[in-house]
């Protein structure tokens, strides 16, 4: 099975004992499967070398029981909590994020596009302006608690980024 919500997915790892399993197409290389293990995911059954992380490249079977779908791809662990954080969820609302959807980012959080706003002015920031995350939080350019110079010099700012769940890898 294939998670698309972040909980703790399974591969099934099927084995046909000493006979193959015979009369099954890889969904991965669409050949016939004659291994004597297999794995099944996504209701489809695939040969241990073709289930693969669509951005790393894995071997799934080999590297854990478990991947994820989202967006048309599949990817372990590592991956999907890459791209859509650790629950795939809105950072500032906890809603869900659809896999077509763009998102912000900032400090390992994923935002929809419409919740990346100033917690302080309630602007939304758009990719190319510049922010300060604090503590979790987002302030646009102007409204940083304490404001100023800290020691003469301006505290270094973020510049927001965009990301597109179809190019991600």
């Amino acid at each position: 099975m294939v998670n698309s919500r972040g909980e703790a997915p399974a591969l099934a790892v099927m084995g046909g004992g000493s006979s193959p399993a015979t009369g099954r197409s890889c969904a991965g290389c669409g050949g016939r499967i004659a291994d004597r293990f297999l794995l099944f995911s996504m209701e489809r059954y695939w040969h241990t070398r073709c289930l693969k992380c669509s951005c790393c490249h894995t071997q799934l079977g080999e590297y854990s029981s478990s991947c994820y779908s989202k967006g048309g791809m599949i990817l372990c662990k590592n991956d999907y909590i890459r791209l859509y954080g650790l629950s795939g969820a809105c950072s500032a609302c906890g809603q869900s994020i659809p896999a077509s959807e763009m998102v912000m980012r900032a400090q390992g959080s994923v935002y929809h596009l419409k919740c990346f706003t100033c917690s302080t002015c309630r602007n939304r920031l758009v990719p190319g302006d510049r922010f300060h995350y604090i503590n979790g939080t987002i302030f646009c350019e102007h409204d940083r608690p304490g404001g100023g110079l800290l020691g003469g010099h301006a505290t270094p700012l973020q510049t927001s980024s965009m990301m597109s769940d179809q190019k991600v890898c």
